[in-house]
């Protein structure tokens, strides 16, 4: 998922290489991004991707701010970044606040002189209050802050109870964590699965290459911003692609619309589970509320997204933009967000707080989901994840795709998607 300086007039031939080469990952067109201010009422839009649980705090702040209205603009994960970095290179159309996921937020850390300093609104008194890694990660070389942190995505694996209940598996959560504590014992359980129902198991074997990518000590990128794909990235694609063999995966993109439909029409059983994914289950199959549960990640470990909120300089409201972040991170909302969508904040003083510690989530079997992620959240060693991880990334998810939809044998993918990543990182 992608997330989280006002330029000149002339734009270096870096920064527009690297902008061209996002663009070229995703053809899709987002609304126009133009704040206003009229007669002193405010006009502040925020981009950002699935359910970060807005909808419940925009009437809240307005309710309290009357002279502000938000405007919130979801899109598709990939496409908000690409679109970000087009209006920055532009110099003008970017929102006035925009949600930069772990997967882009050195690319865009990068280019610190396009966004605000929020070490000069303040926010430097917030450093003591995140995990020490969520707070570097959005800090530039030469000591500028251009985001807030929002959560973390501590790992964990979502399933449907009653389908593996009618597939003769295990249903408590301990037992199902015990199916799998490897990767190799996962891609059995879908074996057999898939044996004894004629589904599905998974929902897409890009979904079980980033989390496994995301458990290896070193991702696409070394610190150096070397290329590192006989890592992390090996070890990901090979357990994609034996899903793939093994006919387990339904090959459904994320956040797109079929993606979305196989959860209501039954067409996968398991997924790798962020916390951020638990709001998106809620709202997209509502009615399936208690036939969810929550199990251990096969490999232990990992995150996988977790979100800054940015204000780019070419904004007409910085400082109204500053006040609705920093009402965002304070500990009300982000419990508040934690409760509704499962958004695990990334401040380690609320995994004590007994409204997460206490919290269960009826959705989901009653699983108690404040300590399954606070647990998750302290262990996490983040990977360094390099300028070009964003667009890597892309083009190696391109390539497991092109497999599950017969375009390209397994045997052959590996290569093909060597050829593609060492393309993305010199562009």
């Amino acid at each position: 998922m992608e997330r989280f300086g006002r330029r000149a007039a002339r734009v270096g031939a870096a920064g527009l290489a690297a902008a061209l080469a996002i663009a070229g990952c995703s053809g899709q067109a987002l609304e126009g991004n133009d704040s206003s201010t009229e007669g002193g009422q405010v006009t502040l839009k925020v981009n950002f991707w699935g359910d970060m649980g807005l909808d419940q705090l925009k009437a809240k702040y307005e309710a309290d701010h009357p002279n502000v209205k938000i405007v919130l603009n979801s899109g598709e994960y990939n496409a908000q970044h690409e679109d970000l970095q087009k209006k920055l290179v532009a110099g003008s159309g970017a929102p006035d606040i925009s949600a930069v996921d772990e997967g882009f937020i050195v690319q865009f850390r990068s280019q610190a002189d396009q966004f605000v300093n929020l070490n000069d609104k303040g926010a430097s008194s917030f450093e003591s209050k995140y995990l020490p890694w969520k707070w570097q990660a959005s800090q530039s070389t030469d000591g500028k802050q251009i985001g807030l942190g929002t959560d973390v995505g501590g790992l964990a694996m979502c399933y449907r109870t009653d389908l593996f209940k009618a597939a003769g598996l295990p249903t408590e959560r301990d037992k199902v964590s015990e199916l799998w504590k490897t990767w190799d014992q996962f891609i059995e359980t879908g074996k057999t699965y898939t044996a004894k129902t004629g589904k599905k198991f998974v929902d897409s074997a890009t979904n079980l290459f980033n989390p496994v990518l995301s458990q290896q000590p070193v991702g696409f990128y070394d610190p150096q911003e070397t290329l590192q794909m006989e890592g992390g990235p090996k070890a990901g694609f090979d357990v994609a692609m034996k899903a793939i063999d093994a006919g387990l995966s339904a090959n459904l993109a994320s956040f797109q619309p079929n993606w979305d439909q196989g959860f209501t029409k039954d067409q996968f059983a398991v997924l790798a589970c962020p916390a951020w994914m638990l709001g998106h289950i809620q709202k997209t199959a509502p009615n399936q509320a208690g036939k969810w549960d929550i199990a251990a990640i096969p490999g232990g470990g990992g995150n996988w997204g977790g979100s800054w909120w940015t204000i780019p300089k070419q904004g007409k409201n910085v400082d109204e933009a500053y006040k609705f972040v920093e009402w965002l991170v304070q500990p009300e909302q982000q419990i508040e967000v934690f409760k509704k969508v499962g958004n695990l904040p990334s401040q380690p003083e609320l995994y004590k707080n007994k409204e997460i510690l206490d919290f269960k989530k009826e959705f989901f079997s009653n699983a108690p989901t404040g300590q399954i992620f606070a647990t998750t959240a302290e262990n996490l060693k983040p990977q360094y994840l390099g300028k070009k991880n964003g667009p890597t990334r892309v083009a190696v998810e391109n390539v497991i795709n092109r497999v599950q939809q017969g375009q390209l044998k397994s045997a052959d993918a590996w290569a093909e998607a060597v050829k593609e990543a060492e393309k993305a990182s010199k562009s």
